[in-house]
């Protein structure tokens, strides 16, 4: 097990590592800024992700947070200074927007599963960090929100996000009103997979993560790539995609090694390849 910190001052976003079991969990730990995704907290973030799809020994990453609220979206307070520049901060927030849109698109391109665990509300950007997490679950307390068409600013980023994970009329429900869900309508919805006790929410989260991180990292990354491919796709080249995936999953050697431990009624040792 081996442990890590970003946190050199208070002005920049703090975020905690934990490595076990194959397990990689980061917690964004700023609750006195809602965890807002800022630029340094954006920055910090994206490096935890590159150094987890680096390293073979992370095979399941964790996205969590402390505090009531797991991310209030963008730094307002951040956003609003920028309008002191020269252009008004145009460029400012073209780089910010820009930042966030690869840091969301870095987490569906990860070549392992991601999960987020919310224990508090996930409004705005927010809320998009849940929805392009490859899974989530919440607190029974939990709540969620696309808010900004109460203060003049469309959620159109999370809005991307918000729409591969609901149905049509129940994204444009959220990004109209800009009210509050709660975890159960989430779940109906599709935006979250599961709800826990917050007092059961470790156990749950650890073991669920832990019997992903069991199997073959080789197959989750061919599976999860493909995934997100064929779902942009029409349903005859989506079937073509998908065959050819198969053919070529099956020569990998975890697939072998899987066939024949399942035949043989053993558990597969996987070699990740």
């Amino acid at each position: 097990m081996s442990e890590t910190a970003a946190n050199d001052d208070t002005q920049k976003p703090m975020l905690a590592t934990l490595l076990h079991e194959g397990v990689y969990r980061i917690v964004m730990q700023r609750p006195d800024r809602m965890n807002a995704l800022s630029r340094d907290m954006m920055s910090v973030l994206s490096g935890e992700l590159t150094k987890a799809a680096a390293d073979p020994a992370i095979r399941v990453v964790l996205i969590g947070a402390e505090g009531k609220v797991f991310c209030a979206g963008h730094d307002l307070k951040e956003l609003t200074a920028a309008r002191a520049e020269a252009d008004g901060g145009r460029d400012t927030y073209e780089q910010i927007m820009r930042q966030c849109s690869d840091l969301m698109q870095q987490i569906v391109t990860l070549p392992k599963p991601v999960i987020a665990v919310v224990t508090g509300v996930a409004t705005a950007a927010g809320c998009q960090l849940v929805a392009s997490c490859d899974l989530a679950i919440a607190t029974d307390t939990a709540t969620f929100c696309t808010p900004g068409v109460n203060i003049g600013l469309f959620c159109s980023t999370p809005m991307v996000a918000l729409s591969r994970n609901v149905a049509p009329k129940q994204a444009m429900e959220m990004l109209l009103t800009g009210e509050s869900i709660d975890a159960s309508t989430a779940k109906d919805f599709g935006l979250i997979n599961r709800i826990v006790p917050s007092d059961y929410l470790e156990q749950v989260v650890q073991k669920y993560a832990e019997a992903i991180a069991s199997k073959s990292s080789h197959t989750l990354k061919v599976g999860k790539e493909a995934f997100y491919k064929q779902l942009e796709m029409p349903l005859s080249k989506a079937y073509d995609f998908a065959a050819n995936t198969m053919v070529e999953n099956m020569m990998a050697k975890d697939a072998e090694e899987g066939i024949n431990a399942f035949l043989q009624k053993r558990k597969p040792d996987w070699t990740d390849s």
